[in-house]
C-alpha cells in the first residue's frame, strides 16, 4: 500500500504489534443506519464507533431541529433522512477542511465492492487481521479516493454516496474522508501525543482528539479554552465557540474542566461523555445558549476562584466570621433582580445510540423536563444519576424529571 494509506491507517489504528483486533475492527465496520423506532436517530450496534456516530447525531439534530421547516422533527421520510444525513456529513467535512485550495477528499468503495457485499468484506478483513499489521478493508486505497474542489460539488458527491455511508464500513469510510480532507500532517500538529491513535487499539474507543476533530474541526487533545503552557510545552485547547457542545462525567470526578467554548455552544445540543461511551442531550430551548448574563458571568468567575465549592471569606457576606461565602448569598447581594432568561422548566431529550442501552433494545429518545435553579433547593431534589452529574458541570443545580420509569443511561 502507498505511504499515504499507511499513514492514515497508523493515525487511526496505531501500530499494535499483533495487528488490529478482529473484534474491534468488526465493531467499527457499520454504516450510518437510522433507527426504525426513532426516525431521526442513528443506531450503534456495538461499543466503539460512538466517537463518530454521536457527533454526527448531534449535528444531525441541529439541522433537523433548527434548519428544517417541518414542525414534527421526529417524523422524517426516507428521502428526508437521506438529505439530512448527507448535509450533516458535508457540514463536518467543510468544518475540518484546512484550505479549500486543497479540496475535499471522499474515500469510497473499490469498483465491484459495495455495501451489498458487506458480509464477505468483513469476513475477508477478519481473516487478514490475524496475519497483517492492519485490516485490509480499513485501508483507503489511493485509487478509491475522490477529490472535489468546491463546496457545491462536495454536497453533490456526498449525496450521491448515500448508500456507501449507510452500508458496511460507512462510518470508517467517512472517518477516512475526514482525515484526508483535514490533512494527516495538520492532524499530527494538533494532537498532543502523536503516538496515540484516534481509535484505542485495546478497547476500541475513540480518542478525545477524534471527538474534538468532528465537533470543532481541530484534533486537539484538550477541552479547555485556548492554549496553555506546561513546563515550556504548549498544550492546545479549543479556540472558538462550537456549534454543538461537549460535557463529560470526568469533570464531575475532577479529572478535567471543560471550557466555555464547548460548554456554551451555539445550539442547545451537548455530547455527553462517560468513561466509555458518548450520548447526546438536547432541547429546543435556545435561551440556554443565549449571551451570558452578568449574574451567570459572576457565577462562573466565583466558581473559578472556588473550584472546590468551599465558599470564600468576606466580612460583609460572612457576618458570623466563619471565613466562608456561599454562592447563593453572593448572587443575591450583587444581583438581586437578575433574571437569567432561562425558563423555570423546559422539555429535554436524551439520545443513546447503543441498542442494548435502550428500553427493549429500541433506539428512542428519552423525554424529560429540566428545571435549572439559581442555587440549591433541598425541596426540589430528583435523582442522582451519571446523566445528572454530567449536566451539573454546566448547570450546578439542574433537576431532571424523566417520563420513563428509569433514567437514561450514559453508557
Amino acid at each position: 500500500m502507498s505511504q499515504l494509506n499507511k499513514d492514515v491507517v497508523d493515525l487511526v489504528w496505531g501500530r499494535p504489534s499483533s495487528g488490529v483486533s478482529v473484534s474491534i475492527f468488526r465493531r467499527w465496520a457499520q454504516g450510518f443506519v437510522f433507527s426504525e423506532s426513532e426516525l431521526t436517530a442513528l443506531e450503534q450496534f456495538e461499543g466503539g464507533p460512538c466517537a463518530v456516530i454521536a457527533p454526527v447525531q448531534a449535528f444531525l439534530l441541529k439541522n433537523v431541529l433548527f434548519n428544517r421547516e417541518s414542525s414534527n422533527w421526529r417524523q422524517m421520510p426516507e428521502e428526508e433522512q437521506k438529505m439530512a444525513l448527507c448535509s450533516t456529513l458535508s457540514e463536518i467535512l467543510e468544518s475540518v477542511c484546512s484550505s479549500t485550495s486543497t479540496g475535499f477528499c471522499l474515500v469510497t468503495w473499490a469498483k465491484g465492492q459495495s455495501p451489498h457485499t458487506s458480509t464477505q468484506t468483513i469476513t475477508q478483513a477478519q481473516s487478514q487481521t490475524q496475519d497483517m499489521p492492519e485490516p485490509a478493508s480499513s485501508q483507503p486505497p489511493q485509487e478509491h479516493k475522490r477529490t472535489v474542489m468546491s463546496v457545491a460539488h462536495l454536497r453533490e458527491e456526498v449525496l450521491s454516496l448515500y448508500h456507501t455511508w449507510r452500508g458496511c464500513c460507512g462510518v470508517l469510510l467517512f472517518l477516512y474522508s475526514v482525515i484526508l480532507t483535514k490533512g494527516i500532517e495538520n492532524i499530527r500538529n494538533e494532537i498532543q501525543d502523536t503516538m496515540e491513535p484516534l481509535i484505542d487499539p485495546v478497547h476500541g474507543h475513540g480518542s478525545q482528539s477524534l471527538v474534538n476533530l468532528l465537533i470543532t474541526g481541530h484534533a486537539v487533545s484538550n477541552v479547555w479554552d485556548g492554549d496553555r503552557e506546561c513546563s515550556g510545552m504548549k498544550l492546545q485547547g479549543i479556540h472558538k465557540q462550537a456549534c454543538v457542545g461537549f460535557l463529560t462525567l470526568m469533570e464531575s470526578l475532577r479529572y478535567c474542566k471543560v471550557g466555555a467554548f464547548l460548554k456554551s455552544p451555539k445550539f442547545p445540543i451537548w455530547i455527553l461523555g462517560s468513561e466509555t461511551h458518548l450520548s447526546v442531550f438536547f432541547t429546543k430551548e435556545m435561551s440556554l445558549v443565549g449571551p451570558e448574563s452578568p449574574s451567570e458571568q459572576a457565577r462562573r468567575v466565583f466558581q473559578s476562584f472556588d473550584p472546590e465549592g468551599n465558599g470564600k471569606s468576606s466580612s460583609k457576606l460572612d457576618p458570623e466570621n466563619l471565613g466562608i461565602i456561599l454562592l447563593g448569598p453572593f448572587l443575591l447581594e450583587f444581583f438581586p433582580d437578575q433574571d437569567s432568561g432561562i425558563p423555570d422548566s423546559f422539555p429535554v431529550y436524551h439520545y443513546n445510540g447503543l441498542k442494548q442501552s435502550n428500553h427493549k433494545e429500541r433506539v428512542e429518545y428519552v423525554e424529560g423536563t429540566a428545571l435549572v435553579l439559581g442555587f440549591e433547593d433541598p425541596m426540589v431534589r430528583t435523582d442522582d444519576t451519571p446523566v445528572k452529574r454530567c449536566l451539573q458541570t454546566k448547570w450546578p443545580y439542574i433537576e431532571l424529571l424523566w417520563t420513563t420509569d428509569r433514567s437514561p443511561s450514559l453508557n
